[in-house]
């Protein structure tokens, strides 16, 4: 007998309708799985066999032929098992076949019958309900998880055998029902705060000014002045994510097979910190199959590269279309998959090797070769990629024991949200920019206009600095969030002054 079930495969962020068709014929006694499946599909077999027998079903004793179509799509992963299952228990006329059109089945079988959680339900499930598809079985423990998609009936089973009473009497089961937008509403976010950080004002106003705008930063100066302190506590002054960015986070985080046992939903902006040892492709993902890397699984929140000048500059390098972009591309043999990769890359690392150039406590030990060399890790397009660049030094006796605590991160965020909400007036014509750093080049001449002091300004540091035009582009960007800051509708001189005074390394070299 033939039987069909659906389920679904991932192509990078997104999925792909899989029909899972169970042939059982005469012949030896085997399985036989075809449609291109990896090894874990194939290890499918053992398992299935096993899940069925212990939960008191019988396999049949004859030639089971298992087809993923389409045929020309790699399968991987266990979450194969449970489809495969219940087509075998409809081919044999074990479970009830007359809602299985209308449902998706996803998820893996251990050798006792549970059902186990698996990767990638949130973009499952919400290309199913694109689909028209009635609902989805899966996992207990992925439930919430697909329950977020609105408008898709979800149902998890912690077992082989909940799957076939479901089948055979649905209307005794519920639903997972979720309010997602009262989540995110109530969803608390811990931070470290700014108040912690003494002194610094010239760092605390760049993360004010990299949060309001979304601009790329790096910190430079000797060790133990804050760099780190000052970068982890850019989180807890970020606007709060939107249902729908939150979602578009989750999906990718779904791939990653991080949301398996963490919940429904990411709620806070992702804060990614890899170490300097970290090779380009767990930076920008890929593998045979390929998988976000920490790029992606930072879109819509902060990349934290600490000591910069640690990575290998082929590793860096990588950053670059990623950037500039929003996305990445990852190319293999079969397919080309996308990731988007819409982050804001924070960094910090000491201005020289032994990291007290420019100190006024300790004196510098390294020759000028020394310092040209340690710098040409850093090539030229990626510094111009980064819109602030901050000298910070380190804190005086007195300064450290101060009592008195800076300015709070909730106060900071709040000018933050209020810049945040210009900019969301101003792009409204434009939906695919969030921010002023996603600005481009038609953008920045409608919306960066320069009275002829500013242009006059700008120029003249573009000549002594010898900027690049990305560069003056950037100061751009920066003078617009500045103005926004200050409530100002147009740029003014002392916003592009402000926003030149951020390009601490190009005044280093």
């Amino acid at each position: 007998m033939l039987s069909r079930v659906w389920s679904a495969a991932i192509v990078g962020v997104d999925a792909l309708k899989v029909g899972v068709e169970v042939d059982i014929s005469g012949g030896l006694p085997k399985v036989i799985i075809v449609g291109l499946p990896d090894a874990a599909v194939q290890e499918s077999r053992e398992r299935v066999k096993s899940a069925i027998k212990n939960s008191g079903f019988g396999f049949p004793v004859r030639k089971v032929l298992v087809n993923l179509a389409p045929a020309d799509l790699r399968k991987e992963g266990p979450s194969f098992d449970l489809p495969i299952s219940v087509g075998v228990l409809a081919a044999t006329e074990q479970i009830e076949t007359d809602l299985l059109n209308d449902f998706l089945f996803l998820g893996e079988v251990s050798l006792d019958g549970t059902l186990r959680p698996v990767a990638g339900v949130l973009p499952i499930a919400a290309a199913a309900r694109k689909l028209g598809i009635k609902g989805m079985v899966v996992p207990e423990a992925n439930a919430q998880e697909a329950a977020v998609v609105a408008g898709l009936a979800v149902y998890g089973c912690k077992n082989l055998q909940e799957v076939v009473d479901f089948c055979a009497a649905p209307q005794d089961f519920q639903p997972v029902q979720l309010d997602m937008h009262r989540e995110i509403a109530e969803s608390f976010q811990f931070a470290p705060d700014l108040k912690d950080v003494k002194g610094q004002m010239h760092g605390r106003r760049a993360l004010e000014i990299a949060a309001a705008g979304g601009h790329n930063l790096i910190f430079v100066g000797p060790p133990g002045s804050g760099k780190t302190m000052l970068a982890r506590r850019l989180p807890g002054i970020l606007p709060s994510l939107s249902f729908d960015e939150a979602l578009e986070v989750s999906q990718i985080h779904s791939v990653a097979g991080l949301l398996k046992d963490r919940g429904s939903l990411v709620t806070s902006r992702p804060f990614r910190s890899p170490h300097h040892s970290a090779s380009g492709p767990s930076l920008v993902g890929g593998g045979s199959f390929p998988r976000p890397g920490e790029i992606s699984l930072a879109h819509r929140g902060i990349l934290f590269l600490d000591e910069l000048t640690e990575f290998k500059r082929n590793v860096l390098e990588f950053l670059r279309q990623p950037l500039e972009d929003g996305f990445v591309t990852i190319s293999r043999t079969r397919q080309s998959v996308e990731f988007p990769a819409q982050f804001t890359l924070v960094a910090s690392t000491n201005p020289c090797p032994c990291g007290y150039f420019g100190d006024p406590i300790q004196a510098c030990s390294c020759s000028g070769r020394s310092r040209e060399q340690y710098w040409a890790k850093l090539s030229g397009p990626l510094m111009d990629r980064i819109d602030l660049q901050v000298a910070v030094n380190r804190l005086k006796p007195e300064e450290m024991m101060r009592q008195s605590t800076g300015e709070e991160s909730k106060s900071v965020g709040e000018r933050v949200n209020q810049a945040r909400q210009i900019a969301h007036e101003r792009f409204k014509a434009n939906p695919k920019i969030h921010c002023n750093a996603e600005m481009k080049s038609q953008d920045l001449r409608e919306h960066c206009a320069l009275d002829d002091a500013s242009r006059n300004l700008l120029e003249a540091a573009i000549r002594k600095l010898g900027l690049s035009a990305r560069a003056m582009d950037r100061i751009l960007k920066v003078s617009r969030t500045i103005a926004d800051l200050a409530a100002a509708p147009n740029i003014q001189t002392n916003h592009i002054a402000e926003a030149i005074q951020y390009r601490t390394i190009d005044r280093m070299q």
